[in-house]
């Protein structure tokens, strides 16, 4: 009996340990989409990102890291398009605290995987391309982190 009572306090003490990892993640490969559906997926995550963040103003920045892939190139205008600033090049001003914005795509049976996050907030849905764009083909996943 004492030897189990041991046994379960060390896989408890041991199932709490984690590591606390605040950094993000960016888009390691890009998935190759086209223009229109990487507009059509672009548009239709910042509006999801614009309603958990609440209104752009003229004080929100968001950062990003640099890149030339047709998702990031839409995704940062439907960014500007909600009126956020958006900043791909690290250079904010000393009093300005940006909201770094990370997003992976990932392709899976004939589907595209989409997830943007920040430090605060992590949303995720498939999309089915189409030839004028993309369909959602799951529902939005968000994930709210303290």
């Amino acid at each position: 009996m004492r030897k189990l009572l041991t046994y379960f306090v060390v896989a408890a003490l041991l199932s709490g340990c984690q590591t606390a990892d605040d950094t993000l993640t960016t888009s390691s490969t890009p998935v190759a989409i086209t223009g229109p559906t990487a507009s059509a997926i672009a548009g239709d995550m910042a509006s999801r990102l614009a309603e958990q963040l609440g209104s752009a103003g003229a004080t929100t920045t968001i950062k990003m890291e640099k890149d030339t892939s047709e998702f990031a190139t839409a995704l940062e205008a439907a960014l500007k398009g909600w009126g956020y600033s958006v900043v791909t090049d690290g250079k904010v001003a000393k009093d300005v605290k940006p909201v770094e914005l990370a997003y992976a795509i990932e392709s899976f049976d004939g589907q595209v995987l989409v997830q943007v996050s920040t430090p605060s907030i992590a949303l995720g849905r498939a999309y089915t391309p189409t030839a004028a764009g993309a369909t959602p083909a799951s529902p939005l996943s968000i994930m709210q982190r303290n």
